[in-house]
């Protein structure tokens, strides 16, 4: 019988596919502070595709493993907050039921190697775990008969200090939306740099110069 299928939709430095390896197969990721346990099944996604989500991402908080905010998604972000949101670009992995309920649990901060029930998102849309960081499960819908799921916090992006990212995280998000979506250097600095969070703290151009290869087309 084959095992249940999920669409884990990353939309933080996990579009990376290198970043979301050490998920699934445990280890320290170049320059993080913090080793990952790993899923029960260590094997990579089935496949993967790019997508668009309505919303926005925002960085807040601080990232226990590259310091700077975090990236989480508000699929209802107030329409008065500038800059004004806009499709929300991500990369789906079909992963089974078991890798996504363990790479939840290490998002977490909890170790992996329990089952989630998934049947209150599946029903609702939204399944809250616990009260902080990625322990909020949005369903988004599904592609090719499977689940899209993805992890946040509870509130929205307007009820949180922004806090800016630190430029390893996002080098982490420019290489998942180049390899994801193939954007090229200003297009992915320009969308950066217009997160809440980052606007005011990264400009366009400072993005730009964290970023290899030549700046690629603006649209």
């Amino acid at each position: 019988m084959t095992a249940p299928r999920v669409w884990y939709v990353a939309y933080g430095s996990n579009m990376c596919a290198a970043r979301l390896g050490y998920y699934l197969a445990g280890g320290r990721p170049p320059g993080a502070a913090r080793v990952y346990p790993g899923c029960r099944d260590a094997g990579p996604p089935e496949r993967d595709a790019p997508v668009m989500l309505p919303g926005d991402v925002y960085f807040a908080l601080r990232s226990r493993v590259w310091g700077g905010g975090l990236a989480l998604y508000d699929p209802l972000p107030r329409d008065d907050r500038p800059p004004r949101p806009g499709p929300v670009p991500a990369r789906a992995y079909l992963i089974t039921a078991g890798q996504f309920a363990d790479l939840a649990a290490q998002e977490m901060g909890r170790p992996p190697g329990t089952d989630l029930d998934l049947a209150p998102v599946l029903a609702t849309g939204r399944h809250q775990l616990g009260p902080g960081r990625y322990e909020t499960i949005v369903g988004l819908g599904t592609r090719d008969g499977w689940p899209m799921l993805t992890m946040t916090a509870p509130w929205s992006a307007g009820s949180v200090e922004p806090t800016a990212p630190a430029a390893v995280y996002l080098r982490l998000l420019a290489t998942g939306l180049a390899e994801s979506h193939g954007w090229g250097r200003t297009r992915i600095a320009a969308y950066l740099a217009a997160r809440p969070g980052a606007h005011g703290a990264w400009t366009t151009s400072m993005i730009t110069d964290l970023l290899p290869g030549p700046a690629g087309p603006v649209g």
